[in-house]
């Protein structure tokens, strides 16, 4: 029988041993939730959102202020140090209390039985005090005391729906309690013990009376000199509660979606932030009055790789439809502020040079018919100049030629969550505004362009690496006139910039995008509902903010030029921008990256045999002529560039008794393209109207013969237009000048709906 009690007290045992060793959960506060804390990249907090059960409960804290643990172990638990978990003294001093009193005025916990207590939730009876009095012994072996401190703290109420220290400092003293006075320590000290009965709203006189006893049982205990004692005495209790910090709202508020009650310490400067809100909400009251109710701002750090202030809409005061919209991550039109990246990207293949002239005459791209801001075309216009001015046609000639899926799959690899299509499936207008952007990434992807830049070690996938290219990119976008007119050349003060603005088509959309060597401000302004504001242009309207944003930042001087040996050295045509060609008679040395020497030669100089007197061209090289290098432009790009370059020397006739016709194209349609559309205007009484056509010649004197469908409709000279009436459906235009050369271009005819 001794045997048997012995092996069923020895089982008992260790049934007790191993229940006690797994007697805690994995987690201990397992199912709580928290709320999203977010915080700046020093620890300052920039705002909060409450937890699932909407208590204001901060995630479990790394550490505690000295002045609280203090005062924390005075009230609660002397003995905390010493203990293994519970207080035989405390217990029976409870038990003593309570039967004097003849109820419950003392349950003698110890701060790990009350760390049980809070993670268990149970009520509270006698039972469960056994319980917790076991776990809380199991508490000492899986945690240090400071970890259970912690615990306790972060999970301990204090009243309201502030749940945690973390929480009540924001919300009772509106500060992260790193300068925490002994008053405030006390008051929360005491506070957390009986939230319910005191409040600093409610019950204020025992409140501060109890803060008062703590206060000066630290001072019995030597924890407080008397000079401090009496200041503590005197410091006035904690009022109102404070509202939660309300820095990088919508920041917060993605945090909170992204990664809810989790603490978050983010890249941001909370002293930039609200610098930075405060120039946005400016000129938002300002723009309000133009009816641009929205704007944006995002600022990155080339050092840092991230962002380092975000404004996702600007003056949250004001009360509008869409003002908790994030407009920084909303896909929008992106207008020209692309333009930058398909000139630095056809720069690096070598597809283009810096003065390379681009076309920029009207052009029918299979039903896309773009045009440039102004309405106005130079028939060829450098690269460079065409990005200064922002030329639309120009690009879009440069997107065909570099290949619209090569620039699309470009943007996506660097960094443009919102261009989520197949890339085959992004057309020319791509250069446009023709996809939805994000403030943040496309801001992002020039800051990555400028790290790169710096530093060639940096985003080793970014798509954009070549210095050279990058450099030349950079400076083609200092160039741009600044909406304040000033000179970056002659101030002094001025931050160089390179910059960029874009405009989406019904002016929905205004960008700014600005670049230094150390960070890049992108800006957006608009309206959240995607309406249109008459006049509204990214030059006028978000170009200043940006500039003012810049300003908030350290000055960084301009980017070293790339050493000699990072490019090659091409001699360039002056007239053209393309490589120096035989013909090429003035040229200018440009370092350029190594794919330019893929780039052909110079297409419009060439050598031409000119009669003695330069008045004609010569063909028949019986006659005596003698070669000259010119600069020729074909027709149709003469046409529009001889209107903005009266300095342009047109090729000479060709002698009229030569037996040939020159074997260059005389003459180009300027309208109809061959393969366009055109929509029949009707007339008021139901017929057709006409459509007129345009041809340019290379000699405008010369007559020219017009036929359609084989059918005579007469002759034009100097001024080449002809007025035409066909009808619906397929019809060939035929043009022949005075020396028999032709051009055809056929279009297909269709009936307008409207008069």
């Amino acid at each position: 029988m001794k045997q048997l009690l012995r092996y069923g007290a020895a089982t008992a045992a260790g049934a007790l041993l191993l229940l006690w060793l797994f007697c805690l959960p994995r987690e201990l506060f397992e199912g709580v939730s928290y709320s999203t804390v977010v915080t700046d990249r020093n620890g300052t907090l920039l705002g909060a959102r409450l937890a699932r059960d909407e208590q204001w409960r901060f995630p479990p804290c790394d550490s505690l202020p000295e002045k609280f643990v203090t005062a924390l172990i005075e009230f609660e638990d002397r003995t905390f140090y010493d203990h293994p978990g519970v207080s035989l003294r405390a217990l029976g001093r409870a038990v003593m209390q309570n039967l004097r009193n003849g109820r419950v005025v003392s349950g003698g916990s110890t701060i790990s039985m009350q760390v049980i207590r809070l993670s268990r939730r149970k009520p509270r009876t006698l039972w469960q005090k056994a319980v917790e009095i076991f776990m809380a012994t199991r508490l000492e072996w899986r945690y240090s005391k400071e970890e259970i401190l912690r615990l306790y703290a972060s999970h301990a109420p204090f009243g309201g729906n502030v749940v945690g220290f973390d929480a009540a400092l924001w919300r009772y003293l509106g500060h992260d309690g790193s300068h925490l006075s002994w008053a405030e320590a006390a008051t929360l000290a005491v506070l957390q013990n009986a939230p319910s009965s005191m409040h600093p709203s409610k019950n204020r006189d025992a409140l501060c009376a109890k803060r008062n006893r703590l206060l000066t049982r630290l001072f019995e205990a030597g924890h407080l000199s008397e000079e401090d004692y009496r200041l503590a005495l005197d410091e006035p209790l904690i009022d109102q509660p404070y509202p939660m910090p309300q820095e990088a709202t919508h920041l917060v508020s993605w945090y909170h979606r992204t990664h809810p009650g989790e603490r978050i310490v983010t890249t941001i400067d909370a002293l930039l932030q609200q610098q930075v809100e405060e120039v946005t909400t400016r000129h938002s009251r300002t723009l309000r009055k133009a009816g641009v109710r929205d704007l944006s701002a995002v600022i990155f750090d080339i050092e840092q790789g991230d962002v380092v202030a975000y404004c996702g809409n600007s003056d949250m005061s004001y009360e509008r439809e869409g003002r908790w919209i994030d407009i920084a991550r909303a896909p929008r039109s992106s207008g020209s502020i692309l333009k930058p990246l398909l000139y630095a990207a056809a720069l690096q293949e070598g597809t283009l040079t810096p003065e390379m002239l681009l076309v920029d005459i009207p052009t029918d791209f299979g039903g896309f018919s773009p045009k440039n801001y102004h309405g106005s075309y130079d028939g060829a216009v450098p690269a460079n100049e065409a990005l200064i001015r922002s030329l639309n046609m120009p690009y879009v000639h440069l997107l065909k030629e570099y290949g619209t899926m090569r620039f699309a799959e470009l943007l996506q690899v660097g960094g443009m969550t919102s261009l989520d299509r197949p890339a085959d499936r992004y057309g020319l207008s791509l250069a446009l505004g023709g996809a939805e952007v994000t403030l943040y990434d496309v801001t992002r992807f020039y800051a990555r362009m400028v790290a790169v830049y710096q530093d060639s070690t940096r985003y080793a996938d970014f798509p954009l690496r070549d210095r050279v290219a990058l450099h030349h990119t950079f400076e083609t976008m200092r160039e741009l006139n600044r909406p304040d007119h000033l000179d970056w050349r002659r101030a002094q003060s001025v931050q160089q910039v390179a910059w960029k603005t874009g405009t989406s088509y019904g002016a929905r959309d205004a960008w700014a995008i600005g670049c230094t060597p150390r960070y890049v401000v992108g800006v957006w302004c608009g309206n959240a509902d995607s309406s249109g504001v008459a006049e509204m242009t990214g030059a006028q309207t978000a170009g200043p903010v940006m500039f003012d944003l810049v300003d908030l930042l350290p000055a960084s001087g301009w980017f070293e030029a790339p050493q000699p040996e990072e490019g090659v050295w091409l001699p360039i045509c002056r007239h053209s921008g393309y490589p120096a060609g035989r013909a090429c008679c003035d040229t200018l040395h440009r370092q350029l990256p190594r794919a330019a020497t893929r780039t052909r030669a110079c297409p419009y100089c060439q050598e031409v045999n000119v009669s003695y007197d330069g008045a004609f061209r010569v063909v028949d090289r019986s006659q005596p002529t003698h070669i000259e290098r010119r600069f020729a432009l074909p027709p149709l790009l003469e046409h529009y560039y001889r209107q903005c370059h009266p300095e342009y020397r047109p090729l000479p006739p060709i002698k009229p008794s030569a037996a040939s016709v020159d074997s260059d194209e005389p003459m180009r349609f300027i309208y109809p393209t061959d393969g366009v559309i055109v929509s029949l205007p009707k007339q008021m009484d139901g017929s057709s109207g006409a459509i007129h056509c345009k041809v340019a010649h290379s000699q405008p004197s010369t007559e020219l013969f017009w036929h359609l469908d084989d059918q005579f409709l007469g002759v034009t000279r100097d001024l080449h237009q002809m007025q035409i009436t066909p009808t619906a459906g397929h019809h060939r235009l035929m043009v022949v000048d005075a020396h028999g050369a032709s051009i055809t271009t056929r279009m297909r005819c269709v009936a307008s709906q409207t008069p």
